[in-house]
């Protein structure tokens, strides 16, 4: 069954076209990749997903929803971590989850138990009541996850959600969003440009170049159409998207990426 769908969806910025055309199925359950260098539309698809940005034509649906003509229910059935930071530095951990829970309209009588247990759950049980600005990275990745499940969406969207981060953070990130899909039954939809990510957590993929989906598969069947030996996906990558992840990224994507990982210590 699918939870997400889209046909011929598509995205222009006056005479640039950012998502061209894009039709992809995601069945609900699944981890879904969205490969592609930065500029190569990711993002602004994700935005779309989301209603945070209205399609230029096409359509898309997210847990059986219109984004256009329902993008209040849709809004609803979705949780959704951005690149950049979404938690207030200035909050605790668990203040931010109480302002979360509010706004998701959990019940006042059930925010206390609903955001302790978000906390235990992404290993932040400790740390609660510290200040957010004083959390490694890692932490305030793994907290604004904790603030996009509270009111348990049928899909959780993540755009790169592990940028800035040292491999080990990266990896309990990871780990918590797999038990979060195994034990609540979400969907996962993640943007990412680091293949290795990719190859180990999700079990479909879709990779994007110049606004458009060129080929979409699981990581072992990718590899494999290649023919060759021990193929990465990051050759994968090279021959469907005729580049690589280093020679796609244009300085300015370079500079927002590297602020981000300031901003995450």
């Amino acid at each position: 069954m699918n939870v997400l769908a889209t046909s011929s969806l598509t995205r222009r910025f006056g005479a640039k076209v950012a998502v061209d055309a894009v039709s992809i199925a995601v069945e609900a359950g699944e981890s879904f990749a969205l490969l592609g260098s930065n500029g190569a539309g990711k993002t602004t698809l994700i935005k779309m997903l989301t209603t945070l940005l209205p399609p230029t034509s096409g359509s898309a649906s997210v847990a059986g929803f219109d984004v256009v003509r329902q993008s209040a229910k849709v809004r609803r059935a979705i949780g959704y971590v951005p690149q950049a930071i979404s938690a207030d530095g200035t909050l605790t951990g668990a203040e931010n989850l109480r302002l979360f829970a509010r706004l998701y309209d959990v019940p006042r009588r059930a925010q206390a138990a609903t955001v302790q247990a978000a906390l235990t759950f992404m290993g932040l049980q400790e740390v609660g009541d510290r200040l957010v600005n004083m959390y490694s990275g890692g932490m305030v990745r793994r907290l604004e996850i904790a603030q996009a499940m509270l009111h348990r969406p049928q899909v959780l969207f993540l755009d790169e959600p592990t940028t800035g981060l040292d491999p080990i953070a990266r990896t309990t990130v990871w780990e918590h969003v797999s038990r979060l899909r195994s034990e609540a039954g979400m969907t996962v939809f993640f943007t990412t440009h680091l293949m290795e990510e990719a190859d180990r957590w999700c079990t479909r993929l879709a990779i994007m170049n110049a606004g458009r989906v060129v080929i979409t598969g699981t990581p072992i069947d990718l590899k494999q159409s290649l023919g060759i030996a021990a193929a990465s996906l990051n050759d994968v990558f090279t021959r469907y998207a005729g580049t690589t992840i280093q020679n796609g990224e244009r300085y300015g994507d370079i500079l927002q990426s590297r602020a981000v990982a300031r901003r995450l210590g």
